[in-house]
């Protein structure tokens, strides 16, 4: 068996001796994360094409599922399918797609499941590439038309990738709400016009390993090892929305001290407009963590800040949102409470903005002074749940009770509050919508609530009603929290994967 498992390098020159000696190549690429009766007669049927069946399988770090997938390794799944004696070799494929091991191994049918027959349903465009590929060398594509059993489907059910309260959830969700319909509803998305204002932030991760206490004191002491820069705060958000909408502008302030400006426009998604409001005088707030081999905070710092510039701010972004703001769709406010946004500021936006969706963060800097109710008003309110039993001043009401009263006081149409591994809660005059958590892995929870309004914000401004917002936050979340920091946006091939492997 371990015979038949080769390094993805080698297949080349194997596949061209193969050649030379008058054999058909069959190829058959993909996940084969838990095999089964579709997976087994699939396999044969191609085997049936040619002389010589090689699989090549996706490794786990491009396993684009979701948290907890693949839930079976590289290694076990490579082995899994040399068992079978219907297939010759078995390649671990180190690349996002099939294209490189098709180029290599030039074979004569390309086989793929009948799913995949129409390629306008393949959210990743990747089987349209394949396909030409194959083509290109010479080869020929061949759907299988075997009976299928849904893998996803299986290990949902059945391997406990999700608890009880997610699998009903996800049961009841998707009768109403099928993939295809979940995925029309988002890509209608993209034309809404969306405006993010908020504090610019860069986030900086100062990796170290743990030596443990000084000798003669109670100090920690630690060995460094690395570091690693991320836009973060309002950047981050405009990066996540512009991934779903196709026009998004950025109202923010860079201090132009060192190369915060440079930074910034280099790390921002080319569909975002960005409006920075330049100031000489001041540093770009630098937030920088040490973090621990476990990605576990042990000190924080931070740097500069804009808000001693408060005239020029306020006069500004003041000016700007009265002659803009009414041009959105959607204004998105991730207010970090870093000085950036005065009360005259948040009244301006609340009075000119259209549909209006806010965050006030809790953070060290602003502990006990920050809430929603410095907003006169706003459509859509995303807190979690220290944020909004703080505005509310209510330490143990049930938070639907805390959702309705702070959705009365800015005259919103909702108010979603995040839970973290109890998932979140979405509240307007219709009632409670809730989610569970659906991650089953968590790396880093930096940006997991930008990622949550990110997406819920934009369902919300774009119509599609809470059902939708909450689980498309959620999703949105799910993904982020295998993100470290703010290190990359919520990817849109990966979201729609990823919804697509909770709703099969």
């Amino acid at each position: 068996m371990q015979d038949k498992i080769v390094d993805i390098d080698a297949l080349s020159g194997i596949a061209a001796a193969l050649k030379r000696a008058g054999k058909r190549i069959v190829l058959c690429h993909g996940t084969f994360d838990l095999l089964h009766t579709g997976h087994f007669r699939h396999l044969q049927r191609a085997r049936d094409l040619g002389d010589v069946l090689i699989v090549t399988l996706t490794a786990d770090r491009f396993v684009l599922k979701g948290p907890g997938r693949p839930v079976f390794s590289e290694q076990l799944r490579a082995e899994n399918l040399a068992a079978l004696a219907c297939v010759d070799l078995v390649a671990i494929n180190f690349e996002p797609t099939a294209l490189h091991a098709i180029a290599q191994l030039a074979p004569d049918f390309y086989v793929k499941g009948s799913d995949y027959v129409d390629a306008a349903r393949d959210v990743t465009g990747n089987i349209a590439l394949e396909i030409a590929e194959v083509e290109r060398q010479g080869g020929r594509v061949h759907f299988t038309d075997e009976i299928t059993f849904s893998t996803t489907r299986l290990l949902n059910d059945h391997f406990d990738v999700f608890s009880p309260e997610a699998r009903k959830f996800l049961s009841d969700f998707k009768q109403k709400y099928p993939i295809d319909l979940f995925i029309g509803h988002i890509e209608k998305l993209k034309k809404q016009r969306v405006l993010v204002i908020g504090d610019a932030i860069i986030d900086e991760y100062h990796y170290v390993s743990m030596l443990g206490q000084t000798g003669k004191s109670n100090t920690l002491a630690v060995r460094y090892q690395s570091e690693e820069r991320f836009a973060g705060g309002s950047l981050a958000v405009a990066n996540h929305v512009a991934g779903f909408c196709e026009h998004v502008t950025l109202l923010s302030a860079i201090g132009t001290r060192g190369d915060a400006l440079a930074y910034v426009k280099t790390k921002l998604l080319p569909n975002v407009e960005s409006c920075f409001l330049e100031l000489p005088d001041a540093e770009t707030l630098i937030k920088r963590r040490f973090v621990d081999q476990d990605l576990q905070r042990l000190f924080e710092v931070y740097f500069g800040g804009v808000e001693h510039e408060r005239e020029a701010l306020d006069g500004f972004f003041c000016d700007w949102l009265q002659r803009h703001a009414a041009d959105y769709d959607t204004v998105i406010v991730p207010d970090f409470g870093n000085g950036l946004i005065s009360r005259e500021i948040a009244r301006v936006i609340s009075r000119y903005a259209g549909y209006l969706v806010v965050n006030t963060q809790i953070n060290s800097g602003n502990r006990g002074y920050h809430a929603i109710t410095r907003y006169p008003r706003a459509d859509f309110l995303c807190l979690n749940e220290p944020e909004a039993r703080l505005a509310a001043h209510d330490r143990h009401s049930p938070l639907e009770d805390i959702a309705t009263d702070l959705n009365e006081r800015l005259s919103a149409r909702a108010t979603a509050i995040t839970r973290g591994s109890q998932g979140a809660m979405l509240v307007s005059a219709d009632g409670a919508v809730t989610t569970p958590a659906l991650s089953s892995k968590v790396l880093d929870r930096i940006g997991a609530g930008d990622a949550f309004m990110s997406l819920a914000g934009i369902c919300m401004g774009g119509g599609l009603g809470t059902e939708l917002a909450v689980f498309a936050g959620s999703v949105a979340a799910a993904l982020d929290v295998l993100i470290v920091c703010n290190r990359e946006p919520v990817d849109p091939v990966r979201f729609f994967k990823y919804a697509t492997t909770l709703l099969k």
